[in-house]
């Protein structure tokens, strides 16, 4: 008979491990040694090659004095030193800070004091930027320049070169026995367009977890070829650079997100799987349909996040040979963890109906261990009849340690034992969740609620537009009402008038919009559009014209 007392005081050492995605690089460079890790333009190197490289970075960074969760920052495109960062800084014990590149030298500033930035990564194509924010810093790090001969200015703040400081490491890496899993592994910091922005921590054990929740949700095999058409500062790459590592696949490299220059990628390298915004699904579309090459041998996975790109987008797109996976998340939850996992009968449906399906925002990953619609208030689960609007909230592994430095607002997000998300969505009878807008986004006409995305939802609909966003514009009679700003194909046009009349045939007239302006629509750098500069818009439309509507 087994003593069980006794068996559960076995020596640690021998029962658990911290979870790491440090780990799958470890395992990959000893079990794939000679495969391909890294391709950037005529530069390649095998997974040894670049194991060996992040564990210099690691010992060069513990060498210039880096401890236990101080922050090294990096500032870069998606280039081959980005990805030895995701495993050279939390071998080091440190927390990798990646910045958005497009953010001014004032935002940038803030995140490195913020942050307490002690060693500062600087892709070369970003000198100017980051002088002028180490100097408005004020505060003192080690500022090392990411080399590359295409752009000769290099940092003034720069004391070495990127190559140079990978020499002065050796093989030594951190200690297993240092590692704590729930140490911080990234400082990721959220937009901040309401205000400075909040650098949300994410852990060891988090990334780990969301790294394997990637390949088992996408069903993605070994040895993918992955392009990295999505930023790497974006909730570090939703967590990619590790489960490419875990699938012992290879990172194809590149500066910006260029359509063309995308598509030769993908068939120089016979791409299997990438990621983006619903817009980099259009651009790659518009440019297979463009290019001479035929694209008959094109079978691409494509991961997408937010709204589901529109019905004949997704047609073409499958024509095309981009097999889209709708998925949803935040930064506080490591980037994507829930997706719209796809069920077999559903391929029988009409695409109208595929697309109405796909827009959902599904389940959660494997790897969630609660994602649920709730009433704020009573904190209840909403009922699951598709109707009955909650708030979208989180529990688990994947959820932020804490947003940092800001206890009162880690307070109020952790609210209740579960992550308040700010979406608002319905639960369907089977389970699946639909976000219907972010609470900040609802439009309260006349005393009703009205959704922007399923406004958004309708505009898609309309042959001439290719992107649209809906948001409240003040109203004398009904205190908001719709206003939609909507980027038109190339080649077709349409007015205020003929979209109008085109809701008002397919929504309630209180849900159709007022007002319509047709323009270029303001994006991030993953393709999100951004609504406060539209809501900016929308206030002045209104003030120079108050009774148009």
């Amino acid at each position: 008979m087994i003593d069980r007392d006794k068996a559960t005081e076995s020596p640690a050492a021998a029962n658990f491990a911290a979870l790491s995605p440090i780990s799958f690089l470890t395992r990959t460079a000893a079990v794939y040694a000679d495969l391909p890790a890294v391709i950037y333009g005529a530069e390649q190197r095998t997974w040894a090659e670049t194991a060996a490289r992040c564990h210099r970075l690691a010992s060069a960074l513990r060498g210039a004095g880096l401890n236990r969760k101080e922050t090294v920052s990096i500032i870069a495109d998606n280039i081959p030193a980005s990805i030895e960062a995701c495993f050279g800084i939390p071998m080091a014990g440190g927390v990798i800070n990646a910045i958005n590149t497009r953010l001014d030298a004032e935002a940038v500033a803030f995140i490195l004091d913020h942050a307490e930035t002690k060693i500062f990564l600087v892709d070369r194509r970003y000198s100017d930027l980051a002088d002028e924010a180490i100097k408005n810093a004020g505060r003192e790090m080690l500022v090392i320049d990411i080399e590359d001969p295409t752009f000769d200015e290099l940092p003034s703040s720069a004391t070495q070169t990127y190559e140079d400081f990978l020499k002065s490491g050796s093989g030594d890496t951190i200690s297993p026995s240092e590692l704590d899993e729930g140490d911080p592994i990234a400082l990721n910091y959220t937009s901040g367009t309401t205000g400075d922005p909040k650098g949300v921590v994410l852990h060891h054990r988090g990334a780990y977890l969301n790294a394997i929740g990637n390949a088992l949700s996408w069903q993605m095999p070994h040895f993918p070829v992955y392009l990295w058409s999505l930023p790497l500062f974006h909730c570090n790459g939703w967590c990619f650079p590790w489960t490419i590592a875990l699938q012992g696949g290879v990172n194809v490299c590149v500066r910006g997100v260029e359509a063309e220059m995308l598509l030769c990628l993908i068939n120089e390298h016979q791409v299997t799987h990438l990621c983006g915004a619903p817009i980099v699904v259009r651009m790659l579309v518009d440019a297979a349909a463009a290019t001479e090459k035929s694209s008959e041998k094109l079978r691409v996975a494509v991961m997408t996040a937010g709204a589901a790109p529109p019905a004949a987008l997704l047609q073409v797109a499958q024509e095309t040979g981009f097999d889209i996976t709708h998925t949803y998340g935040l930064t506080e939850v490591y980037g994507p963890c829930a997706v719209n996992a796809w069920r077999p009968e559903w391929n029988a449906l009409s695409v109208e109906r595929q697309a109405e399906l796909k827009a959902r925002q599904g389940v959660g990953y494997p790897m969630v261990e609660e994602m649920v619609v709730m009433n704020p208030e009573t904190m209840q689960p909403a009922p699951q009849d598709g109707e009955t609007l909650g708030e979208v909230m989180f529990r688990g592994n994947l959820v932020m340690s804490e947003y940092f430095k800001n206890p009162e607002a880690t307070d109020k997000a952790l609210a209740g034992g579960y992550f308040h998300s700010g979406d608002l969505a319905v639960c369907h009878p089977d389970g699946y969740l639909e976000i219907r807008d972010r609470s900040k986004d609802i439009i309260i006409s006349g005393g009703e609620n009205i959704s922007s995305i399923e406004v958004e939802g309708v505009l898609y609909k309309h042959p001439a537009v290719s992107g649209a966003a809906v948001v409240a514009a003040p109203h004398e009679k009904w205190g908001e009402t719709p206003h939609a700003f909507i980027e038109t194909v190339p080649g077709k046009d349409a007015n205020a008038e003929e979209i109008i009349a085109f809701c008002r045939e397919r929504l309630a007239h209180f849900k159709c919009p007022t007002r319509v302006s047709i323009q270029v629509l303001p994006k991030t750098a993953t393709g999100k559009i951004q609504k406060f500069e539209l809501r900016a818009l929308a206030k002045a439309d209104f003030a120079e014209n108050p009774g148009r509507s």
